[in-house]
């Protein structure tokens, strides 16, 4: 379990977009990491990888997409 000290923020509307589109993740799925990572208070796309809901090479597109790189 990861958690943090501050409450982490609902996800922005181009992350979820870029999850459903780009990786392809089903609603169940983003329901399932969003309250996963609220209720632990640790980043959505921890928590995702985490559960096994996206790929490493998943996981770091997702990091350099919110880096905004290419």
């Amino acid at each position: 379990m990861v958690i943090s000290s501050s409450p982490q923020p609902p996800p922005p509307s181009a992350l979820i977009l870029f999850l459903r589109n780009q990786l392809g993740l089903s609603e169940s799925a983003l329901e399932l990491g969003i309250r996963q990572s609220q209720l632990e208070q640790a980043p959505l796309a921890v928590v995702l990888w985490r559960f096994g809901l996206i790929s490493l090479e998943q996981y770091i597109q997702l990091l350099d997409w919110q880096d905004g790189r290419p």
